[in-house]
């Protein structure tokens, strides 16, 4: 009479598997280990690369201080006195700050654009200023520096009579909505824009739309709220 078969049971088909296949397992395991070493390898570079990064960018912040502190003002002008001496090394400083920015990329990026940026500002460069805050915007385009940068842009835009992009930039700074604290400002801005060019329709338009947004701002919505009235008289 045959013998009767008996089914193998779950452990037993493991230890089996593991014998016929065990060259190839052994090698799968090896190169996932690999990875996982690589991985941890790429990560610990990186974190290491970033923390390198903001040590940088607060050198930069101590370099530009001492530049600051070598302004000179005068009665006659809102803007600083630059000596000869201090706009070469402010030159200088840009020069390093665009090193890094080319090596360079997310938050701490950000920031030594919005240095150089700065620097523009006070030596009435509203195009390269423009230029840097955009740049600052893009480098970090997910954290709450992006609408500042955006908004800064726009008032450099503005100061060379680029009514229209001064517009496109504020729009953009709007894009963030309630992340943006400063954007019942920027849409006020944008009204004040459209009214000085004379397109009141567009202006009204404007300044509804922070009421409607914005309703409880106790600075720009009351100013955009007088606008509105005095726009009104001659629309309607």
């Amino acid at each position: 009479m045959p013998e009767k078969y008996e089914k193998p049971g779950i452990t037993e088909l493991i230890i089996n598997f593991i014998q016929k296949y065990r060259k190839a397992l052994l090698i799968s395991f090896g190169s996932i280990m690999v990875i996982i070493i690589a991985l941890i390898i790429f990560f610990s570079l990186q974190e290491r690369l970033v923390l390198q990064a903001f040590n940088k960018i607060d050198d930069f912040y101590k370099q530009y201080e001492e530049l600051i502190t070598r302004l000179e003002f005068s009665e006659d002008s809102i803007n600083p006195v630059i000596s000869v001496d201090l706009r070469n090394d402010m030159f200088l400083f840009l020069e390093e700050i665009n090193l890094f920015t080319g090596s360079n990329s997310g938050f701490a990026a950000a920031r030594a654009y919005a240095l150089s940026a700065n620097l523009y500002e006070l030596m009435t460069d509203w195009q390269q200023a423009e230029n840097a805050w955009y740049n600052a915007a893009r480098a970090a385009p997910r954290t709450y520096f992006a609408p500042i940068a955006y908004f800064n842009a726009a008032v450099a835009a503005e100061e060379q009579g680029n009514n229209s992009k001064a517009i496109e930039l504020f729009n953009m700074a709007l894009e963030y909505g309630s992340d943006f604290p400063a954007a019942p400002r920027a849409q006020f801005s944008i009204g004040r824009i459209l009214e000085s060019q004379g397109d009141r329709f567009a202006a009204y338009a404007a300044y509804q739309a922070l009421l409607n947004n914005w309703p409880d701002d106790q600075i720009w919505a009351n100013l955009a709220q007088s606008r509105l009235i005095i726009l009104s008289m001659g629309l309607f």
